[in-house]
């Protein structure tokens, strides 16, 4: 009857029933042939939605669709430029941190490259850059920054492996910050040096800047470009500062940056309406955060059941048959991990993966802000892992290109990507000397 049961369970999720939906009930199933009142299922579903960090979630979404919205971007971009542009490789390298910022402010890589997207694919092909690479750049670049403050995937990574939430965002720095210097380093090398500086936005195409040569900085753009940018600059340096010099806890700094991000875009620059553009505006993050929301209630009932089965332990006594080192297991992880990434959504795969995971790893003594960056950066790979990630379809989607391209704009990034991985993985000083 249980076998009955879970072939029923696994062959609603294959015709498409709601994640939320295969987990409440795998959660029920279970529940009932274990004997255990079903009221489990709700008692779990409070504990989570009474917890005080789980109002960050929407606070920072809100806040990140906010700038997503509005002429943020591209006046950031513009600062970018100014500062960066110079450089060889240097409209890639602006494009890879714009990319990052705003997916550590989102949590989502679609936004960022739907949003950014059409602005950066044409300054990067009018710098001489191959249509290959510069739909790579962009289709790599939309996950870039999960690894930053206040990445939502960390707050939710926090909430469910109840690890200090402030301990990841500090520790994410190193490793993020490592991922944007390999592949900016790549993008020096596919560099055009020859090629002069077209305009970036064409917003800007009458500014001087359009006609300032190449490796020559020009400060009187980058004041220009600081001062129209200057306040949203702010916000990142603020929330860290609030945070780690214990001014504000992570909630109330999410709090502080939803409603700086409201005043600041509807009132000061009025680039969204507040009649016409916010509800819609809200209505969107409201769904994404409602959907992350579902998922954790109801998988977090059916996680405590399979916790109160020894799963878990049960898991790691049949990795400790066949896997005695460190090192293997996490190649091993590793390799599970980028399969579970280009399989489901990132929310979904910390909610489902990571408790069954972090006892296993913590038998092995891997520090749980360690495995964070590990499963994180893992993930955040699998976002561009043929033949399903995510990043692929929205890319296609997006720049109306056919999936085989994408596949092979996606290959060198995913090999850079996955030796700053093995970095990440095998010194895990990188990711933890902010916080010992």
């Amino acid at each position: 009857m249980g076998v009955l049961a879970a072939i029923l369970v696994v062959l609603t999720a294959l015709l498409g029933t709601p994640l939320f939906v295969v987990m409440a009930l795998a959660g029920l199933v279970a529940f009932s042939f274990s004997d255990v009142p079903s009221a489990a299922l709700a008692i779990e579903i409070y504990r989570v939605a009474s917890a005080p960090t789980l109002l960050t979630i929407p606070l920072f979404t809100f806040a990140g669709y906010l700038m997503a919205e509005s002429n943020s971007p591209k006046r950031l971009l513009r600062l970018a430029d100014a500062a960066l542009g110079w450089m060889p490789g240097g409209v890639a390298i602006v494009s890879l941190v714009i990319c990052a910022f705003f997916t550590a402010f989102t949590g989502a890589s679609g936004v960022t490259i739907i949003a950014l997207g059409g602005l950066l694919y044409p300054i990067l092909k009018s710098e001489g850059y191959s249509e290959r690479f510069s739909l790579g750049l962009i289709t790599t670049s939309g996950s870039l920054g999960l690894l930053f403050a206040p990445s939502l995937p960390i707050i939710l990574y926090g909430i469910v492996a109840r690890v200090d939430i402030d301990q990841l965002f500090l520790a994410g720095i190193a490793p993020g910050t490592f991922l944007i210097l390999i592949l900016a380093a790549w993008s020096i090398k596919n560099a055009n040096p020859d090629k002069p500086l077209l305009a970036a936005l064409s917003d800007y195409k009458e500014q001087v800047r359009a006609q300032r040569p190449r490796n020559k900085f020009c400060i009187k753009e980058f004041f220009a470009a600081l001062r129209e940018s200057f306040l949203e600059v702010l916000l990142p340096i603020g929330i860290i500062i609030g945070i780690y010099g214990g001014y504000t806890t992570a909630t109330e700094a999410a709090a502080l940056t939803a409603f700086y991000i409201l005043i600041l875009e509807c009132v000061i620059y009025r680039d969204i309406h507040i009649f016409k553009d916010l509800p819609r505006i809200t209505f969107d993050s409201m769904s994404l955060v409602g959907g992350i929301l579902l998922i954790l209630c109801c998988a977090m009932g059916f996680t405590n059941y399979l916790i109160d089965e020894e799963v878990p332990m049960k898991l790691l006594a049949f990795i400790r048959e066949h896997v005695d080192n460190k090192y293997v297991f996490l190649l091993l992880l590793n390799i599970f991990l980028l399969i579970v990434g280009s399989m489901m959504d990132i929310f979904s795969a910390i909610i489902v993966v990571v408790p069954l995971i972090a006892p296993i790893a913590a038998e092995f003594d891997i520090h749980p802000v360690h495995l964070a960056m590990i499963f994180l950066t893992n993930l955040e790979i699998g976002y561009i892992t043929p033949p399903v990630g995510i990043n692929l379809f929205i890319s296609s989607f997006r720049f109306k290109k056919p999936m085989l391209e994408l596949y092979k704009s996606v290959i060198p990034y995913f090999i850079l990507l996955f030796i700053a991985l093995m970095v990440i993985t095998y010194v895990p000083t990188l990711s933890l000397f902010m916080i010992e």
